[in-house]
């Protein structure tokens, strides 16, 4: 497994759009055969900041994922309303092993 954490802050007057767009690409993303999990998560404390937790099934699921059409059209729409560049933490996964996600 491959496991992802991408952490986003979006401008503040973006954020439904942010919110709407990837919930479309977490759900198109889910169907991907390499997609384990793909779980889209907002911050309590600041509205503005995301986090997604993308897991493989391997790392050319990942590079699968980055070459649809959903994804694509996430990327180029999120662009537009970051306030700063995203970031990403990439992990291997320890427990549960086996691929029980």
């Amino acid at each position: 497994m491959f496991v992802l954490l991408v952490y986003v802050h979006v401008k503040p007057e973006h954020v439904e759009a942010f919110r709407l767009a990837t919930i479309e690409n977490a759900r198109a993303s889910r169907l991907e055969p390499g997609v384990a999990r793909f779980d889209f998560l907002q911050e309590t404390e600041d509205p503005t900041r995301f986090t997604l937790v993308e897991v493989y099934r391997s790392r050319d699921g990942h590079a699968q994922h980055r070459e649809t059409p959903h994804y694509k059209a996430w990327a180029a729409a999120a662009a537009e309303w970051l306030a700063e560049p995203r970031t990403r933490t990439t992990y291997l996964n320890v427990d549960p092993a086996g691929g029980d996600w």
